[in-house]
């Protein structure tokens, strides 16, 4: 699981590059039938309409309002880069790196009143993000799991999620079938106490793209949802060829 939530330091040479690109990201100067095409041809954004950041910050701070696919093709373009298999946390390993071997309401206890020590959240963020890893880790060395921004999960959100882990499903990951609504977690600079704890969960809603001034909508960026952001993991067992298209491309034409 990464330390730290994805920065625009490391999300930038994904979203920003200097190719003219149609709209679902596709370089316009791209020939798929070369010797040697580009490594990340099929998988940067379009260029951003607004400046994403909002002007709370940029270096050392994290990336926020992208959509699930573009967390998900940022996965893509980072394993293409590094020959490593990256992807989205499911909400089950999500939590589980969130608790790192606790059972209480936060990583760090049950008390709220110690929760300044640990995110930032509606009562000391002053309506804003911060930089990554200002706040103290929990016990397995993970940064902001309460607060800063909420995180994307590759899950599909679903209201039984815990009843289904009760009832011993034997794979805890939520194949999504439509694009919305999608599972976050991890609370954000503008949520409440409760909004932190480990096990708190909400789902993606069209509203995060409200002022979109595109038509259709764009793939890539959620402007009215400056607090969403994501991590990433990078499982030990690599899977299919299959799966792993799955994970890059399962916020692709699902409505």
């Amino acid at each position: 699981m990464g330390k730290y939530e994805v920065t625009w330091d490391e999300y930038e040479p994904f979203m920003v590059t200097p190719n003219d690109r149609y709209k679902n990201g596709t370089r316009k100067d791209f020939d798929p039938a070369a010797k040697y095409p580009d490594v990340d041809g099929v998988t940067s954004p379009t260029a951003p309409y607004v400046e994403m950041s909002f002007g709370m910050g940029q270096k050392g701070f994290p990336a926020i309002s992208m959509t699930q696919h573009a967390a998900n093709k940022y996965c893509e373009w980072l394993s293409a880069q590094t020959g490593h298999f990256y992807r989205l946390p499911t909400e089950a390993e999500w939590e589980f790196a969130c608790r790192a071997g606790t059972t209480t309401a936060y990583s760090f206890g049950d008390d709220p009143a110690q929760l300044a020590n640990y995110g930032w959240f509606a009562d000391n963020s002053d309506e804003k993000y911060h930089k990554i890893g200002t706040k103290k880790p929990n016990p397995w060395g993970l940064y902001d799991m309460h607060g800063n921004v909420m995180e994307w999960t590759a899950d599909q959100f679903v209201p039984d999620y815990f009843r289904r882990l009760h009832a011993g499903a034997a794979n805890p990951f939520v194949r999504p079938q439509t694009l919305y609504p999608r599972s976050v977690r991890g609370g954000g600079w503008a949520g409440d106490a409760a909004q932190l704890r480990s096990a708190w969960r909400t789902g993606s809603d069209p509203g995060w793209e409200q002022q979109d001034p595109q038509l259709p909508k764009s793939i890539w960026y959620l402007t009215d949802a400056p607090w969403v952001g994501f991590r990433i993991a990078r499982p030990m067992e690599i899977p299919s060829a299959e799966e792993m298209y799955f994970y890059w491309n399962s916020s692709t034409d699902k409505h």
